[in-house]
């Protein structure tokens, strides 16, 4: 059976996107789950990848169940380990299970499958000239994800709900802020969920993008 590898920049297994990714593999091929954070505690990420002033920031989820934040910069050099170890085990098609920009990533002997690459610009062709709302997990993401929106000439209109905190107040929040602003949204975290998507969806009336439903769909495709 092919295998497919998973990077998730928390820690694996991810129990609660993965079943999104199988759903669409349907048995073709076995999921490889790994984690940037594995086997690291809490306190540890607390201490020593904890972003500052100026960083790019991403937020994941732990086995616990807790999130935590991250900088990019700290936590490239241990994404681009686990790219190697997978790629140790044979296996030739990667997805990282993670929306951010990570410039200068590379992959020696399999296909690395990075969302930033992909959703972009086929969110471009399903939007076309109409008006695009994302949702994303940080406040400090509002704008430092603008930027892989601009080449495609999306300027979209964010608000903020993480998927790691089921706080019901602020995805209504979210939801008022776009539903009069946007014509389709996007959920711009592959930590969202189905029912996220539903609770968007049904709080504002519009088309709601799930990002890793786009990523499965896509991969199933190539295995």
């Amino acid at each position: 059976m092919e295998r497919l590898g998973m990077i998730t920049i928390g820690q694996a297994p991810r129990d609660d996107v993965a079943p999104i990714v199988e759903k669409y593999l349907e048995d073709r091929a076995e999921l490889v789950q790994s984690g940037v954070l594995d086997g690291l505690t809490k306190a540890y990420i607390e201490q020593h990848l904890q972003p500052e002033k100026d960083d790019y920031v991403l937020t994941s989820r732990l086995t616990s169940g807790e999130s935590v934040v991250m900088a990019r910069r700290k936590i490239q050099p241990l994404l681009q380990g686990k790219i190697e170890a997978l790629e140790a085990q044979g296996i030739k098609q990667i997805l990282l299970l993670c929306t951010g920009v990570f410039p200068g990533l590379r992959s020696g002997t399999s296909y690395l499958i990075e969302p930033d690459h992909i959703i972009p610009p086929a969110i471009k062709a399903m939007v076309g000239s109409r008006r695009l709302g994302v949702l994303v997990p940080l406040e400090e993401q509002k704008e430092s994800l603008r930027s892989k929106y601009e080449p495609y000439g999306l300027d979209p209109v964010f608000a903020v709900a993480s998927p790691y905190k089921n706080d019901e107040a602020n995805f209504r929040k979210a939801a008022d802020e776009l539903k009069d602003n946007a014509d389709l949204i996007l959920l711009d975290c592959m930590g969202y969920t189905e029912q996220a998507r539903r609770r968007m969806a049904e709080a504002t009336g519009l088309p709601v993008v799930l990002s890793n439903a786009i990523m499965a769909k896509l991969v199933s495709e190539m295995i």
